[in-house]
């Protein structure tokens, strides 16, 4: 980041009403969120036991899908939209591991997000971490951002993530024209990797967790493993094509990890 990109703004943070960006935290064992986000971790937790498991195994997806990219497919770039609060190992932190020079730009419109975002993002001195205030429904926004152009070079590749964020998006129109726009904005050798939420792994647990969401105003939509697929139309997948998240080119962790206690399905796909 540049001196200054990292000055929090003044904005107004509702910590009285349940955040998903502060529950997933909360569920990750993160200290970024507040009573209310606690209470409604809970309850949710109570009909949805697996949770916690299945987002801590998006969170490993999203790290073996970058060092793939990065230390495989030599990706040098990478556009996150949906960040979310800040993890370590961020996406940054795992491309810069293979390859100090890599450059990364984050994407969301959540003031929460925000925040903590760039008070926390932090490059390598050799590659270059940015942050985009901006809508993933509007691509345009996002693809000519001075921001964004100063940062990576979109005649080149880029690796687009959407993790854990299409699940908040509930009409599928809506998610495939997203997906549509952007990557028809991006150079080929590109790739789209992104994981959501499914209920085919166990569907009385999943359909229970999702009404305690919606219950509290944080509408999600289930998709079928056919439903992700069709997600990544027009492009090509990478082996072994939609799976359940630690099913994707697996670590000794995920590996020993139960099918019924994942709840997203992802995959990667690059486009010709």
């Amino acid at each position: 980041m540049k001196p200054g990109e990292n000055d929090a703004p003044s904005v107004e943070l509702r910590t009285d009403i349940p955040h998903p960006a502060r529950i997933y935290d909360y569920l990750l064992g993160g200290k970024d969120n507040f009573p209310a986000d606690r209470e409604a971790s809970a309850e949710i937790s109570s009909v949805w036991p697996n949770l916690p498991k299945s987002m801590r195994a998006n969170r490993s997806f999203m790290r073996r899908v970058t060092h793939y990219l990065a230390a495989e497919r030599g990706i040098r770039q990478f556009l996150d939209i949906g960040t979310g609060l800040p993890t370590s190992p961020n996406l940054h932190e795992v491309a810069q591991a293979v390859d100090p020079t890599a450059r990364v730009a984050y994407v969301d419109n959540d003031p929460m997000v925000l925040v903590h975002a760039r008070a926390l993002l932090a490059s390598t001195p050799e590659g270059r971490t940015t942050y985009i205030d901006a809508d993933l429904h509007d691509a345009e926004s996002i693809l000519t951002s001075p921001t964004l152009l100063e940062t990576l070079d979109l005649e080149q590749p880029v690796a687009l993530s959407l993790i854990a964020v299409l699940q908040f998006v509930t009409d599928e129109d809506a998610a495939h024209s997203i997906i549509d726009g952007l990557i028809r904005q991006l150079a080929p050798g590109s790739f789209l990797a992104l994981s959501t939420v499914t209920a085919d792994s166990a569907p009385e647990e999943v359909t229970r967790g999702i009404a305690a969401y919606a219950a509290r105003g944080i509408p999600e939509r289930i998709r079928t493993r056919e439903e992700v697929e069709l997600l990544f139309s027009g492009l090509e997948l990478v082996d072994p094509g939609v799976c359940l998240v630690h099913r994707w080119h697996p670590d000794a962790e995920s590996a020993a990890t139960l099918d019924e206690h994942v709840h997203m399905h992802g995959g990667v796909a690059v486009k010709a």
